[in-house]
C-alpha cells in the first residue's frame, strides 16, 4: 500500500466549528431571511422554518458531517467509494461551489468598494449630487433616492438592459481583484491558513449584529419595526409557497450539497461527535438568523419613521395651502395647531385626513394628499443587494456617527462573504487535490485567477443582471438534485442498516432511530417534492430580472432575450451533467469500476489495516475495495484481538504504533 501523505487536521474542535458556522451564516441570513420573514407571515414563518430545519435540515447536515469524516476525502471521493457508478455526484458539487464563488465574490467586491467610501463625512450617497457647474440635482436622483441613485449610478453604472454590455466598470473590476486575492492568500495553504482567518471573519459579524441591535433600538420606530416583524399572521402557513420557500432557505442556509460541509469534517479525527456538531451548527445558524431578522427590522422602522415623519410634514404644507380653496377650514380638528407645521404629530395628520375623507370623498383623490403610515412603509418588502445597499444604507445615513457604522455594517458583509467563499472554494479544492494530486498552493492561485477572468462577466456595466441570473439558475436546481442523490445512495445504494453500523463504531453510540426514517423514507421525500415544487415554479415563471431604467430612474421587470435563456438552462444542465455522464462511463465500464488510486485512506497517527472482502459480498458498495489474501499485511503480533470486520466502512481497522504495514 503506497505511503500517503499525512492528511491535515484542524488544531482546535473550536476552529473547527468557526468554520461551519462561517460557512452555512453568509449573506442570506442578512437579506434573505428577513425578507421571507415579512413577507411570508411575520413570526409564524419561524415555525415552517425550524419544522424543516428538523426534517430536512439538520438529518442532511449530519449525513455529510459523518460521510466526510469517516471516508476522509472530498466530495469526489466520498461519493466514488459509496458507488463509483454515483461519483458524479461529487464532480456536480464542484461546479456548482465553481459557479456560485464566481458570483458571491461580486458580492463581496461590491461591498469592498463601500466599505472604502464609507470613510468620509457626511457619506458620499447621503444627498443628490448636484449638476455639474448647475445648482440643479441631477434628475435620475432627484426622481428615485439619493442611495438608489449611488447604488445603479455610481457604483454599478448599470445599462438600461441585460443585452448592452457597456464595457468594464473599473472601480468594480479593482474591488473584483481585491476579494480574490484575498481568498486566495486565505485560502493557499488549505485549513492552516484559513482556520486562522476564521476566528476573525467568523466572530466578527456577531460582534457588529450586536451593536447594531442596541443601536437601533435606541432609535426612534425601531420598535415599530420589530413588532411589524413579529405580528404572526397565522393563515399564511396554509399556503405551499410558504413551506417551498421555507425549505429553500433551509437547504441554502446549511450549505448543503456544495461539498463545502463533506470537505471541513473530513480534517476531523475519526471519533468526534458530528451528531453533536450538526444540531449544533443548525440551530447557531437558525439563531443568527433571528438575530438578524430583529437587526433589520429595528433599523428599517426607524426608517420608516423618518420616512413618515417627511410624508406627514410634506402633506400638512399641502393641507394649508388648500386652506379655503378646496379644503374649509372648519374641517380641521380644533386642538391642531396648523400655524406650526413642524409640530404637528403623525395621529394629529392622522385625524385630519380621516375626517378629510369622510367629508370630500368623492373628490379626495384631486387633493393629492397620502395617507401616511409607518405599516405601508414597512410593506415594502426588500431583499438582497437591494436591502443591503440601499435601504440600510439610507437608514445608517440618518444614524449619528454614521460612517463608524457604515465601515462596521460592510465590514460585517465582507466576513460574512468570506467564510461562506471559504468553505465554497473549499468545496472545489480538497476534492481535486484529493483525486488528482496536485499541490493545494498551485490550483488555489489557478483556480482564483481562473474565476476572477470569468468573473469579468459580472463587472462589465450590465454585470448586476448576470449575478441575478446565476443567483437564480445556477444553484437552486442542481443542489436539490444533488443532494436528492447523496440521500439515496447512502440509505438505499450503500444501505442505512450499513451506515448505522459505520456510524455506531465511529461515534461509540447508536444514533437515535429518528434519523433512520428521517434518511430513509422521510427526507428523501420532501426533497422530491421539493424538487418537483421548484421544477414546476421554475418553468411555469419565464425567466426574468429586475432593470434599472436610467430615463426613469426606476426599476422595471424585463423577460430574458432568447440566449439569456439559453444560458439560464445551460446553467443547469452543466452543473448536472457529471452525474449522467459517470454513471454512463462506469456502467459501460469505459472507466474502470473500482476507485483504485481513490482507496489509499490515511489517519494522522496509527495506520489502517486492509481486510478482506468476504466472499459473496457486492464489491460495488463497499467502501474501501478488499483485497486478495496475497496482498494482505501479513498478520502482525497483537493484532489477533480484533474480530474480522465486515467488508465496507468498518473495514478501517486502526492500529496504534504496533509494527509497520
Amino acid at each position: 500500500q503506497p505511503k500517503e501523505e499525512e492528511r491535515p487536521a484542524w488544531n482546535s474542535k473550536l476552529q473547527y466549528i468557526l468554520a461551519q458556522v462561517g460557512f452555512s451564516v453568509g449573506l442570506g441570513n442578512v437579506w434573505r431571511f428577513p425578507y421571507l420573514c415579512q413577507k411570508n407571515g411575520g413570526g409564524a414563518y419561524l415555525v415552517p422554518y425550524l419544522i424543516l430545519l428538523i426534517l430536512i435540515g439538520i438529518p442532511l447536515f449530519f449525513l455529510e458531517l459523518a460521510v466526510g469524516q469517516r471516508i476522509r476525502r472530498g466530495s469526489i471521493g466520498v461519493w466514488n467509494y459509496i458507488s463509483p457508478r454515483l461519483g458524479g455526484i461529487g464532480f456536480a458539487s464542484c461546479v456548482v461551489c465553481f459557479f456560485v464563488a464566481l458570483y458571491y465574490n461580486v458580492i463581496i467586491s461590491w461591498s469592498l468598494f463601500y466599505f472604502s467610501q464609507s470613510f468620509q463625512q457626511p457619506l458620499p450617497w447621503h444627498e443628490c449630487p448636484l449638476i455639474k457647474n448647475k445648482t440643479n440635482v441631477v434628475p435620475e436622483c432627484e426622481k428615485s433616492s439619493a442611495t438608489t441613485y449611488y447604488w445603479y449610478r455610481e457604483a454599478l453604472d448599470i445599462s438600461d438592459n441585460i443585452s448592452v454590455g457597456g464595457g468594464l466598470n473599473w472601480k468594480m473590476t479593482v474591488c473584483l481583484l481585491v476579494a480574490w486575492s484575498i481568498v486566495c492568500l486565505a485560502m493557499i495553504k488549505g485549513i492552516q491558513s484559513s482556520g486562522k482567518v476564521m476566528y476573525f471573519s467568523s466572530l466578527f459579524p456577531y460582534v457588529v449584529l450586536i451593536c447594531f441591535l442596541v443601536r437601533a433600538l435606541l432609535l426612534k420606530g425601531s420598535v415599530d419595526g420589530i413588532r411589524h416583524m413579529f405580528t404572526p399572521k397565522l393563515e399564511i402557513m396554509l399556503e405551499a409557497k410558504v413551506w417551498r420557500e421555507a425549505a429553500t432557505q433551509v437547504f441554502f442556509a446549511l450549505g448543503l450539497g456544495f461539498g463545502g460541509v463533506i470537505a471541513f469534517s473530513s480534517y476531523n479525527k475519526r471519533d468526534n461527535n458530528c451528531h453533536f456538531d450538526a444540531v449544533l451548527v443548525s440551530f447557531i445558524n437558525f439563531f443568527t438568523s433571528v438575530l438578524a431578522t430583529l437587526v433589520v427590522f429595528a433599523v428599517l422602522g426607524f426608517k420608516a419613521n423618518i420616512m413618515n415623519s417627511k410624508c406627514v410634514a410634506l402633506n400638512t404644507n399641502k393641507i394649508v395651502s388648500l386652506l379655503g380653496n378646496g379644503i374649509e377650514p372648519g374641517l380641521i380638528p380644533h386642538h391642531i395647531n396648523l400655524t406650526h407645521v413642524s409640530q404637528v404629530s403623525a395621529e394629529d395628520y392622522k385625524q385630519m385626513i380621516d375626517v378629510i375623507k369622510k367629508v370630500k370623498e368623492g373628490q379626495f383623490h384631486t387633493l393629492g394628499l397620502e395617507s401616511c403610515s409607518i405599516e405601508e412603509e414597512l410593506n415594502k418588502a426588500v431583499q438582497g443587494t437591494g436591502l443591503a445597499f440601499i435601504a440600510f444604507t439610507e437608514a445608517m445615513t440618518h444614524f449619528p456617527a454614521s460612517p463608524f457604522w457604515s465601515v462596521m455594517f460592510f465590514l460585517m458583509l465582507v466576513n460574512l462573504g468570506l467564510g461562506s467563499m471559504f468553505g465554497t472554494i473549499e468545496g472545489i479544492l480538497t476534492p481535486l487535490v484529493d483525486t488528482f494530486k496536485v499541490r493545494k498552493e498551485f490550483l488555489t492561485v489557478g483556480c482564483c485567477a481562473l474565476a476572477f477572468s470569468i468573473g469579468l462577466l459580472f463587472v462589465q456595466r450590465s454585470g448586476n443582471y448576470y449575478v441575478a441570473m446565476f443567483d437564480d439558475y445556477s444553484a437552486t436546481l442542481p443542489l436539490l438534485i444533488v443532494v436528492v442523490l447523496e440521500n439515496v445512495a447512502i440509505a438505499w445504494v450503500y444501505g442505512i442498516d450499513k451506515f448505522f453500523e459505520d456510524l455506531k463504531d465511529m461515534l461509540g453510540f447508536t444514533p437515535y432511530r429518528f434519523y433512520y426514517y428521517m434518511w430513509k423514507y422521510i427526507t428523501p421525500i420532501l426533497l422530491l417534492v421539493l424538487l418537483c415544487a421548484s421544477f414546476i415554479q421554475l418553468s411555469m415563471t419565464p425567466p426574468s430580472y429586475s432593470a434599472w431604467i436610467q430615463e426613469e430612474a426606476k426599476e422595471q421587470t424585463l423577460n430574458f432575450p432568447p440566449w439569456g435563456i439559453v444560458v439560464c438552462i445551460s446553467l443547469v444542465v452543466m452543473a448536472i451533467m457529471p452525474v449522467p455522464v459517470v454513471f454512463g462511463l462506469r456502467y459501460f465500464n469505459i472507466i474502470d469500476d473500482s476507485p483504485s488510486g481513490l482507496s489509499t485512506v490515511s489517519y494522522k497517527k496509527g495506520r489502517i489495516i486492509k481486510e478482506t472482502a468476504r466472499p459473496g459480498e457486492d464489491d460495488d458498495t463497499s467502501l474501501i475495495q478488499g483485497k486478495s489474501p496475497s496482498e494482505q499485511p501479513s498478520p502482525m503480533p497483537g493484532n489477533s484481538i480484533y474480530p474480522p470486520a465486515p467488508s465496507g466502512l468498518c473495514s478501517l481497522l486502526l492500529v496504534g504504533a504496533t509494527g509497520e504495514m
